[in-house]
């Protein structure tokens, strides 16, 4: 077959590969980036999708407006609200089938062949393929334990004009790394100054353990005159409430958002409309303050007790910072005692025995760092990350 040769600037998914080597029985995984099936709140779903077949079935079951179900809109910007972005209205945002639908949006409206985009390095893998599909020349801006360097970054907007820049600032995945608020107002900044339009990927804000993080970018803009028509903002349930009902949103300028409404009516029409209304229905009942509070609370014991194990059984041959929220441990080899200081390598003896990681190197989209490595602590209970941890130590 005549393929397209836009399938030649993308390859499958490391990630995706790798689990086809987790049939082992036994095995514990550190490999996924979903969150625990246990903490899905199935009451509160079930009750939803009933009120949804009760109040409104033909809303519910019918074929709906490629922006979005309007009662999950109303909600998704009370949400919004909720967390500081106070003046967005339902208006401003569209549905989207899960967030990753928005990144394939922004790259059907914004990329054309050769257009540069700067990501962070590391970041999220289907954002690399995504937009490399589209054929964007991909800049990586380096990170740090505080997220994305801004010193560096202001070099990159000035030297290179990218068409967009895209962030996770918070718990970022892989890196779970938090962009501190000084950072947050100096990427606004730069938006503004340099007139370059940034995207904030915002699927792991309210994951945090303690202490809230930093308002997002989308909340913080209202402080910087100008920043809100440069800036994009997309949101997901699907790491707080279920992956399967696929249910994101995106907020951008007016000109994009009809742009990108535009494309989506060619892609699937409209995200299931029962879907929607259940997510609607689940957030008018109230129930989401409550399922965060046991999700958050449930992470933080992992995310600690796979901090405590990794410094115990590997010591200074790792080197991470310990996460305050999200579903990740980023680490790096340091070689100490002459220990393996490749992720890959480490990768395939880990699975020899019995655990299983994603090596760092496909998270960069340039200059890959073969030494890191992801670790999530999301499925396994605080017991299972232990050992998991004591045969990561065998496999050093």
């Amino acid at each position: 077959m005549q393929f397209a040769d836009r399938l030649n600037n993308v390859e499958t998914s490391a990630i995706r590969e790798l689990f086809k080597l987790l049939g082992k029985p036994g095995i514990i995984s550190f490999a996924g980036g979903f969150p625990d099936s246990a903490m899905f709140d199935v009451d509160g779903i079930r009750a939803a999708s009933n009120a949804a077949l009760d109040e409104e079935p033909g809303a519910a079951l019918q074929y709906g407006a490629t922006e979005g179900y309007q009662p999950l809109r109303e909600q998704l910007a009370a949400f919004m609200a909720s967390k500081g972005a106070q003046d967005i209205a339902p208006e401003n945002l569209i549905v989207t089938t899960g967030s990753q639908q928005a990144l394939d949006l922004l790259g059907k409206t914004l990329i054309s062949p050769g257009d540069k985009v700067i990501v962070e390095g590391p970041t999220f893998l289907a954002t690399i393929q995504c937009f490399r599909l589209y054929g964007a020349e991909l800049i990586s801006a380096p990170i740090d334990g505080d997220g994305v360097q801004t010193d560096v970054l202001e070099q990159l907007i000035a030297e290179h004009q990218p068409k967009f820049v895209y962030l996770i600032p918070t718990f970022g995945n892989p890196s779970g790394a938090l962009l501190p608020l000084e950072r947050r107002k100096k990427v606004l900044e730069l938006a503004v100054k340099y007139n370059t339009l940034v995207v904030e990927d915002d699927p792991y804000g309210d994951l945090y353990f303690g202490e809230a993080p930093p308002p997002s970018l989308l909340a913080l803009s209202a402080q910087v005159p100008g920043s809100r028509e440069l800036l994009v903002h997309c949101g997901s349930l699907s790491k707080v409430l279920s992956p399967g009902l696929r249910v994101g949103w995106m907020i951008a300028p007016p000109e994009l958002l009809a742009k990108a409404t535009m494309c989506k009516q060619f892609s699937d029409a409209h995200t299931s409309t029962f879907a929607q209304a259940t997510a609607a229905q689940y957030l008018k009942a109230g129930r989401m303050p409550a399922t965060l509070a046991r999700v958050r609370a449930v992470y933080a014991e992992r995310a600690q007790a796979m901090g405590d194990a990794l410094r115990k059984e590997l010591g200074d041959a790792i080197a991470f910072v310990q996460p305050q929220g999200g579903l990740f441990v980023w680490a790096r080899l340091t070689g100490a005692g002459g220990k393996v200081a490749d992720g890959n390598v480490f990768a395939k003896r880990a699975i020899e025995k019995g655990v299983a990681f994603v090596p760092g190197a496909p998270f960069f989209c340039s200059q890959p760092d073969n030494a890191t490595l992801r670790l999530s602590f999301a499925t396994a209970d605080a017991d299972k990350i232990r050992e998991g941890v004591a045969r990561l130590a065998r496999a050093l």
